[in-house]
């Protein structure tokens, strides 16, 4: 007898897991959403242009790669080099926390699975660490 819930197999990646390409725009899209309309997140909307649909369409195309699907920014501009290439912009710890924080509301807004959400949320706080160019 098998249980049709325990004979399901597992996702191969943290894209599929999430929900695959539309899930990734979804979740993008919120982000950038909430940190429009939430002014918990001003230090973060700040060191991003007015018009922010060239950095919805990045992230995007970053993270479908990152997760483990489709290498959409590698295609288009390379390696992504990110460190690199947020050198000009001022990241501090506000910054950093910010991100993460508006990532975190974006997942759960989208009721994304917890252990999910867990996992990404680690990974999501060493990458903002990691950009960190100003010590505050």
């Amino acid at each position: 007898m098998t249980d049709s819930a325990s004979s399901k197999e597992p996702p191969r990646s943290a894209y599929e897991w999430v929900g695959g390409e539309d899930a990734v725009r979804a979740l993008v899209d919120r982000f950038y959403d909430l940190m429009d309309l939430e002014p918990a997140y001003a230090e973060l909307r700040a060191v991003h242009p007015t018009d922010m649909s060239g950095s919805r369409d990045k992230l995007f195309w970053f993270l479908c790669g990152w997760l483990g699907g489709p290498d959409h920014f590698v295609e288009r501009f390379g390696h992504p080099r990110l460190r690199a290439r947020h050198l000009p912009f001022r990241i501090g710890i506000r910054e950093r926390d910010q991100w993460v924080a508006c990532m975190r509301q974006a997942m759960a807004e989208l009721a994304l699975d917890p252990a999910l959400q867990s996992r990404l949320d680690e990974a999501f706080m060493g990458t903002a660490d990691w950009m960190r160019n100003i010590g505050g």
